[in-house]
């Protein structure tokens, strides 16, 4: 029976588990925007439009934000804006509304932890500083 398979680069990146020994062929480059684009239409309410403008700033300012990233920001911010109705209206969000929101930051970069995850695009590993100096530690 067939094990669960390879898990994409794009996760090992995000999740901080790849290794340059195990790299693979290219990933596909999709352009990365250089301005924030104005809030889609079809966003339910004002908290996400205001969650994208300030989302679609600090992404394009880090480079993150790309062509392909952009559906996935509109669910980010449309689904903060519902989470937010609900919050103003006395109610809680459900544990699966709340944990789609986390990952879906996550993806972004936008949590603490993940911060260390998420790189610019185009941004490369400095390597290590002490490989080859000359010393030697016990």
């Amino acid at each position: 029976m067939a094990g669960p398979g390879r898990k994409p680069a794009s996760l090992k990146v995000v999740s901080g588990t790849q290794r340059k020994d195990r790299e693979q062929a290219a990933i596909v480059d999709l352009p990365i925007l250089s301005e924030a684009p104005p809030a889609p239409d079809w966003l339910p309410n004002s908290h996400a439009v205001k969650e994208w403008d300030r989302l679609a700033r600090i992404l394009t300012a880090n480079k993150i934000l790309t062509e392909g990233g952009l559906s996935a920001l509109g669910m980010l911010c449309a689904l903060h804006g519902k989470i937010v109705q609900l919050y103003a209206a006395g109610e809680a969000p459900t544990a699966s509304m709340a944990g789609t929101l986390r990952n879906m930051e996550n993806d972004f970069g936008l949590t603490p932890v993940a911060q260390g995850k998420v790189k610019p695009v185009g941004e490369t590993d400095k390597g290590n500083k002490f490989k080859g100096n000359g010393h030697r530690t016990a």
